[in-house]
């Protein structure tokens, strides 16, 4: 996931007047170009690699998850949002303030402070630094000055950071799709049967841990912004444009994803199975491209997480200032840099397993509220978005900690627990419920 920038500005997108209507296809693939560019961070290059080698022939199925639960619900996400208004306020008004502020806060908690940052920041270590330099710089004096760079710069937002975020998008893309055909071409070896029994649950997982699915109030934000600059002033010209663009930085991110996933499963006949993600990707680059690309990687998806840590950490600190009317001013905000550096300590692997359960209950009442917003027109009030979110998140966190101590024992007879979301039919349970309590205290306040 790579998040605007703290100016909050995307590509501008021009309107060419003189053919007197307004170019919507090409300003759809313009906007759907920088909608991908947002999506696809240098973060998200570890999970469907490591999702291939372990799903082998399966790949595909693990893949179809992967992308259902990461791609296709944060584009459908940006279009639901932009639909209902797109604004922050579109989960509150939905939820109700309280509820909704809760939500929101847990997403730009995860996105901006407890997860991401320090993941970008462990990332570019283990891809940037310790395959040249191993033990001789450790993780901790690393992260410190990773992120005083990230402080200072946060404090003093510059230009440098728009531009370099978006030089790296294009070379770092460029570079993939360069080592997928040569993955094709030149196979790292055969795929092999899968190393594990849970590829879709395993798929559904990875899709939690890309975030994407909790930066689309922001995206949508940027998006519906881009939109307007390019002369659409009537809602439903902006939604054409919005829904074609989606479209577009869903199919861009589906191949690019396939194509990692792939090598991943190439690669699982030649790589020991007890690597990190990220020391999976670099032996990948490093058996396909050599020590060069090894080099190329490590500097670009280093900077690509230096700028998204930058603009993470910079809109969660804005974010509080918000929400606490200044209370808490932006600078005392930041906070959430010496926070991301502690965490960051804890190392790649134990991040992204501690992010595990916490995005296992985050996500689903988030995806709920989002999705069920493509339905806002025929939903009366707020009664389905809570009853559904509330079931969501409360057989989340039933699961959540039967995954982490096995209390529960009675939850893996539950519909598709098999498959990672048995937290569905609770979630639809509880709409069903609220959309019966609001007809019955709608009809008791009109008597």
């Amino acid at each position: 996931m790579t998040p605007p920038f703290i100016d909050n500005r995307c590509e501008n997108v021009c309107v060419d007047d003189e053919r007197g209507e307004v170019p919507v296809n090409k300003d759809a693939l313009v906007v759907g170009l920088a909608l991908f560019a947002m999506f696809f961070g240098a973060g998200n290059l570890i999970f469907p690699p490591y999702l291939g080698m372990e799903s082998g022939e399966l790949w595909p199925l693990g893949l179809a998850c992967f992308v259902f639960f990461d791609v296709v619900v944060s584009c459908v996400g940006v279009f639901a949002i932009n639909n209902a208004g797109g604004s922050i306020l579109s989960i509150q008004n939905a939820l109700g303030k309280k509820a909704g502020l809760a939500l929101n806060t847990a997403a730009i908690l995860c996105v901006g402070m407890l997860i991401a940052p320090p993941r970008c920041a462990a990332t570019t270590f283990e891809m940037a630094i310790a395959p040249w330099f191993g033990d001789a710089i450790g993780l901790l004096p690393f992260s410190v000055a990773f992120f005083a760079v990230v402080l200072l710069l946060t404090l003093k937002p510059t230009r440098i950071i728009d531009v370099v975020g978006k030089v790296l998008t294009p070379l770092l893309v460029a570079g993939i799709v360069v080592m997928v055909i040569v993955g094709i071409v030149n196979p790292l070896g055969p795929v092999g049967a899968p190393e594990t029994d849970t590829v879709v649950a395993d798929g559904v997982l990875a899709g939690y841990q890309t975030m994407d699915i909790l930066a689309v109030v922001g995206f949508s934000i940027l998006v519906q912004e881009s939109v307007r600059a390019a002369g659409y002033g009537e809602k439903r010209d902006q939604m054409r444009v919005t829904a074609r663009a989606s479209l577009v930085a869903c199919v861009l991110l589906a191949v690019i994803y396939g194509g990692l996933t792939y090598l991943g499963a190439t690669s699982a006949s030649v790589v020991p199975h007890t690597v990190s993600q990220a020391e999976l990707i670099t032996m990948i680059v490093w058996k396909l491209m050599g020590e060069a690309g090894v080099a190329v990687l490590g500097i670009v998806v280093g900077l690509a997480c230096l700028t998204t840590a930058i603009g993470l950490c910079g809109a969660t600190a804005d974010y509080v200032e918000r929400i606490t009317m200044r209370r808490v001013s932006y600078r005392t905000a930041l906070v959430v840099v010496v926070a991301a550096l502690l965490i960051c300590n804890l190392g790649l692997t134990n991040i992204i397993a501690l992010a595990s359960p916490i995005l296992s209950v985050v996500c689903p009442p988030f995806m709920t509220t989002v999705v069920l917003l493509l339905f806002r027109k025929h939903l009366r009030g707020t009664w389905v978005f809570k009853g559904a979110a509330l079931g969501a998140v409360a057989a989340s966190l039933v699961l959540t900690v039967h995954d982490l101590t096995g209390a529960f024992a009675f939850v893996e007879a539950a519909p598709l627990y098999a498959y990672g979301f048995a937290w569905l039919l609770p979630s639809l349970i509880g709409g069903v419920a609220g959309a019966l309590l609001g007809r019955r205290f709608d009809s008791a306040a009109s008597g």
